[in-house]
């Protein structure tokens, strides 16, 4: 909208002569002087009516381009009029200052940085060359978290840049400014924000990054051979970002435990076939601790899938266009949706899905008094025997532990992570999810009293616990 008096109210008047009903929302000049995001609650109908009357006011504008800022430093005599010739030929261009910033150092030159906003990428080449005969010149690069430099379109800008790295559809991209904005507002309004609106942008874009760096040459795991305490061989497959994967294998079978983020799916698969022999002619099974973006995006490289009731309901609402399990919380909904976007995610369709049932041959599964972590049932895969406890949505809906007590095998899944055993590259990319979603858990004293429940499960000795994230970690329990 036009960064005038009364804008607002224009856009409010029209919303409510139309009989509806504002639910959300948020407009920071400081962040974007332009863009004001209103959610608004109505039939198909009543919308497409809202929308033709603010389009009309000139408030929807679906011109998407490019258009991002460039910081480019200029190499002026420090004399009277030497900025004018290169302010003329940026007027020439219709380039948009946004940044300026120049002081007197004692020597003959002064060195001008200016920040433009440039929406035809096609016009740079030339204006480089045109400033070039002015005077010495050169782009610069900035830490954009650091130095914002146009506020004017921001969160256009912001999203065109990482849309770029990511290859981004228009509604992607749309659906990437509406949630780093809800995100925002969440942190804004539980005074979480550390002072500064435009962090939560900087970890965005920071994610952005790594994802996008961290796949094909660069995807480069931490594979750590496994031994049980019966003597099954397998590996721990652990990315730069996204969940573990655990894998155990015989002559006709893999096991696999959970399978990171989408975008990361072939180069999954080129590790699996790399270390697994056959890996393509064997069945494959996958158990999958809990429905999380960054647990589920290969799933379809396996044939079946084993999990929960509630992360079987979390994939029918995907498949239905219905919020999944993590999008009913409003604090976690905008990260778990701009997760999908920047890693690829689509839900799975043709792979077959079991969800673990109690087994009433079996003896009763043990349930100390006051344990959070309900049996769920047994799943025998490789001739290894686990036992299968169901959380209660502490770190996240659909959560499940498998316990091999034979093998003396935990597999956790995020209900336990081995912080201290991360990687540089796991623990800079773990440490943005926390501040973006306030918590990476739903429920944080129960996550912590599910942990100790987990713990609890186990006769003493020893015990390997593959972790959703993290090396392996070794306990005994005396």
């Amino acid at each position: 909208m036009p960064d005038r008096v009364g804008a607002f109210y224009l856009a409010d008047r029209c919303i409510t002569n139309l009989g509806l009903n504002i639910t959300r929302v948020s407009y920071n000049k400081a962040v974007d002087t332009h863009t004001l995001f209103l959610e608004v609650e109505g039939s198909e109908e009543e919308l497409a009516r809202a929308e033709g009357a603010l389009a009309a006011l000139g408030y929807l504008n679906e011109d998407t381009g490019s258009g991002h800022v460039m910081l480019i430093e200029f190499k002026l005599r420090d004399e009277p009029g030497s900025l004018l010739p290169v302010l003329a030929l940026i007027d020439s261009f219709h380039f948009n200052i946004s940044y300026i910033s120049s002081q007197e150092n004692g020597t003959p030159y002064q060195y001008f940085k200016i920040g433009l906003f440039v929406e035809n990428q096609s016009e740079v080449s030339l204006f480089m060359h045109r400033a070039a005969l002015l005077c010495d010149v050169r782009v610069l690069d900035y830490d954009k978290s650091q130095k914002i430099l146009d506020n004017t379109v921001f969160y256009l800008s912001f999203a065109n840049e990482i849309s770029e790295k990511m290859g981004l559809s228009r509604d992607e991209k749309q659906g990437l400014i509406l949630n780093a904005n809800l995100i925002m507002q969440n942190l804004d309004d539980r005074d979480a924000a550390d002072g500064t609106p435009l962090k939560t942008f900087e970890y965005i874009g920071k994610f952005a990054e790594i994802l996008s760096h961290s796949g094909g040459a660069d995807y480069r795991p931490r594979i750590t051979p496994l031994t049980t305490a019966a003597g099954m061989h397998g590996i721990l497959i652990e990315p730069p970002c996204g969940s573990n994967t655990c894998v155990f294998w015989n002559d006709d079978t893999v096991l696999a435990v959970d399978s990171g983020f989408s975008c990361y799916r072939e180069d999954l698969a080129a590790v699996l076939r790399a270390q697994v022999p056959d890996f393509d002619k064997k069945e494959k099974i996958l158990f999958l601790t809990h429905p999380d973006v960054d647990h589920t995006g290969a799933v379809d490289l396996f044939d079946v899938v084993y999990l929960s009731r509630t992360a079987m309901a979390h994939f029918e609402n995907e498949r239905s266009a219905l919020p999944a399990c993590r999008e009913d919380n409003p604090l976690h909904a905008p990260y778990v949706r701009i997760s999908k976007i920047l890693s690829r995610y689509t839900p799975p369709q043709t792979v077959e899905m079991r969800q673990v049932e109690p087994d009433n041959s079996c003896p009763v599964l043990p349930h100390p008094i006051g344990c959070l972590l309900a049996p769920a049932g047994r799943v025998e895969v490789l001739g290894m025997q686990f036992e299968v406890y169901e959380g209660c949505g502490g770190h996240a809906p659909g959560e499940i532990v498998f316990i091999c007590r034979e093998h003396r095998l935990v597999f956790s899944g995020d209900i336990f992570v081995n912080i201290k055993g991360f990687t540089k590259a796991q623990a800079r990319f773990n440490s943005l999810a926390p501040y973006l979603m306030t918590s990476v858990d739903t429920a944080p004293a129960v996550a912590g009293k599910q942990r100790e429940d987990m713990f609890s499960l186990l006769e003493s000795g020893d015990w390997t616990v593959l972790c959703g994230h993290g090396a392996p970690y070794l306990y005994h329990k005396p």
